[in-house]
């Protein structure tokens, strides 16, 4: 019988008196990430007995606007990616891709 590996990724969450995230900073030990900050973080995890997506949303009081707009922007990208590797379905992708790139021309995202 082979030997599982197991490998753990942490999330360290500093609150303020009212329980509202001043820090966010993550460790990935087999990834080589140890103690980075972040000012976001997404989560969400696939609840299979319920058949229902769980999550966890976080941003720092100091995360700016601006940022959290690009964020989301590249966090909806990426799971369009993540879904075309999921399902091989070109077609929901594509449309999947539309929607990103409208989202990004109303929040003027688009790079010069």
């Amino acid at each position: 019988m082979s030997k599982i590996h197991t490998s753990e990724i942490t999330l360290t969450v500093g609150l303020d008196e009212n329980r509202v995230p001043e820090t966010l900073n993550w460790s990935a030990q087999d990834g080589g990430i140890n103690n980075e900050e972040a000012k976001a973080m997404l989560l969400s995890v696939w609840d299979s007995k319920n058949q229902e997506s769980l999550k966890i949303d976080l941003w720092t009081k100091d995360m700016p606007v601006d940022e959290m707009k690009l964020f989301f922007h590249q966090t909806l990208v990426s799971l369009s990616d993540t879904f075309m590797k999921a399902t091989q379905d070109e077609k929901m992708t594509a449309t999947m891709k539309d929607f990103c790139d409208y989202f990004a021309e109303k929040l003027e995202l688009a790079k010069d």
